[in-house]
């Protein structure tokens, strides 16, 4: 294992961080989390914008390094540990495709989700990122159908980002139902990793919203 391997996790429970702490989880690794209840707006706050400007999540410090942007921060780990095994070496013909679906979604698959939702046109083909959005599903349903996973029998960092991130789409009905997205799904939601996360996010979602309403109360109080 690394050595030294003190990494420490800004998150919130119910965002795209969520799947950094299954991530975190699938390498087995220890890494002390710090919970951000956006609730009570603690992301917006100065001590975390220190940290991450743009108020996001996630983002991981490893001693002197500082990690920010989803895509980034499973490159960062999944590298950080290769004993295991979720991520192609460089010399490994895998690699191609696994930095392929890595990018794809924040560069393509979200913002094509996303202007779908908000029935906001694509720019013209030769300055979109994504070119449209029927194009973009169909890649990602065309590279998921032979399976399991993306690299095929490998299950790599690649597919806790897809797992979540379909989840999400498919659940809030922002991507149509498929058969072959949401087998993939299911089957990432059955490790033990993400079962073991999203019980613990459940339980911190409860908590931060409970504080959140105490907290509202006592300035409804003090006004």
């Amino acid at each position: 294992m690394t050595e030294n391997a003190d990494i420490e996790f800004y998150h919130a429970p119910n965002t795209r961080s969520s799947g950094v702490r299954v991530l975190l989880e699938e390498l087995g690794v220890p890494y002390r989390l710090h919970a951000l209840n956006m609730r009570a707006g603690e992301h917006l706050q100065e001590a975390y914008r220190a940290i991450n400007p743009m108020a996001k999540v996630p983002a991981i410090r490893h001693g002197e390094a500082l990690v920010t942007e989803q895509a980034a921060v499973y490159l960062y780990l999944a590298d950080l540990f290769p004993e295991a095994g979720l991520a192609p070496a460089v010399t490994d013909p895998d690699r191609a495709a696994y930095l392929r679906w890595m990018v794809f979604y924040g560069s393509c698959f979200e913002p094509a989700v996303i202007d779908r939702h908000l029935k906001r046109e694509p720019g013209p083909r030769a300055m979109s990122a994504y070119a449209d959005y029927d194009s973009v599903i169909a890649r990602v349903v065309e590279a998921l159908t032979p399976g399991p996973y993306l690299l095929g029998d490998r299950f790599s960092a690649a597919d806790v980002l897809w797992g979540g991130a379909l989840g999400w789409t498919t659940g809030f009905g922002l991507v149509a139902p498929d058969p072959v997205l949401t087998a993939y799904v299911e089957r990432i939601r059955a490790r033990p990793a993400s079962r073991k996360v999203a019980a613990a996010d459940a339980q911190l979602a409860a908590e931060h919203e409970a504080a959140a309403a105490r907290q509202a109360a006592a300035a409804t109080g003090a006004a």
